[in-house]
Formats: structure tokens, sequence, C-alpha cells
């Protein structure tokens, strides 16, 4: 009764740093944006700032997501020599 069991759980990661934060190279479904494969981010902000993002996101009839999406392509808008 004391032996572990080797199946993989719900929240197990792979053992090594590199395979578990590299990403698949999967073609994108459609032509747009919002269907190409996507990435996460995580940051850390204050409550403060949390509850102002919210509330501007909130008041644009937008999700938080969509629009700090959005504010990141406007400050960093894609290289025309990249090939990504």
């Amino acid at each position: 009764m004391t032996e572990r069991s080797n199946r993989r759980s719900f929240a197990s990661r792979p053992g090594d740093a590199e395979s578990w934060i590299k990403t698949p190279d999967a073609p994108a479904r459609r032509a747009d944006e919002a269907a190409a494969f996507t990435a996460r981010l995580t940051i850390d902000v204050t409550p403060a700032l949390r509850g102002r993002i919210k509330v501007a996101a909130f008041r644009r009839g937008i999700t938080v997501a969509d629009m700090l999406r959005n504010l990141l392509a406007r400050e960093f808008p894609a290289d025309p020599g990249e090939t990504s």
C-alpha cells in the first residue's frame, strides 16, 4: 500500500524544464490572430493596479485579457522582418 503509482496526475510536470516550457510547433488553424496559438504570460501587479485594470476593462465592455492583448499589440507591433 505504500508504493507510489507511476501514473502522471493532472498537475504533474515533465522532469526537465526545457520540455516543460517549450511549446509545440502547431500550425495556425485560421489566418486571423485570435485563432492563432497563444501562450500564457504571468505578471505581478499590486492589488490596486489590478483593480484599476479590471474597472477599465469593464467600462470598455471587454475582458481584461482582450484589453491587455490589444495594449501589448499596440506597444509591440509585429516586426515586418519576423518569420513567425
